[in-house]
């Protein structure tokens, strides 16, 4: 495996389809000790990037439960952070993905019909899909510099 000066001891996983270059995947490379891609693009720049720790899995259809016990079945992934929009943050709530959330609310207000935000994707539109609902219980709340808040919640149901 080559050694890079400036590699850090963690591992990235990363889901995209068409955002990453071949550029973008060596750059997470070099950065991460493991970096696994997750994409449903069977043309993915990834594909013609040689790397040793470049890991790469590649589904018909997403399927964020299978990632998940793949990444902790071969690469030992017991804890995982996500960061990410609100479209992924959707699938993973309603696959019930989701132990913790921890919120962190900017001073600044922003909107508009077509902001994104915190979960979106598909819209509940029926009583069956109730369950579906993220139901949060807050157990910690912590004032950040500059009136940042950070919310902590563990999920109820």
């Amino acid at each position: 495996q080559k050694e890079y000066p400036d590699k850090t001891p963690v591992s990235f996983v990363v889901i995209d389809n068409k955002n990453l270059t071949d550029h973008g995947v060596s750059y997470f490379c070099r950065r991460a000790k493991t970096f696994v891609l997750v994409t449903t693009n069977t043309q993915h720049p990834a594909f013609s990037v040689q790397e040793d720790n470049l890991h790469i899995i590649c589904q018909k259809k997403l399927d964020l439960r299978a990632v998940l016990e793949e990444l902790y079945a071969s690469y030992h992934c017991e804890r995982i952070t996500i960061q990410t929009g609100g479209m992924l943050n959707g699938l993973f709530l309603q696959e019930k993905l989701f132990d913790c959330i921890d919120i962190v609310v900017a001073p600044v207000l922003i909107g508009g019909k077509d902001t994104a935000t915190l979960i979106d994707g598909a819209s509940i539109t029926k009583r069956e899909e109730l369950g579906l609902l993220g139901v949060l219980k807050l157990v910690r709340c912590e004032v950040l510099e500059d009136s940042y808040l950070r919310l902590r919640y563990e999920v109820a149901g």
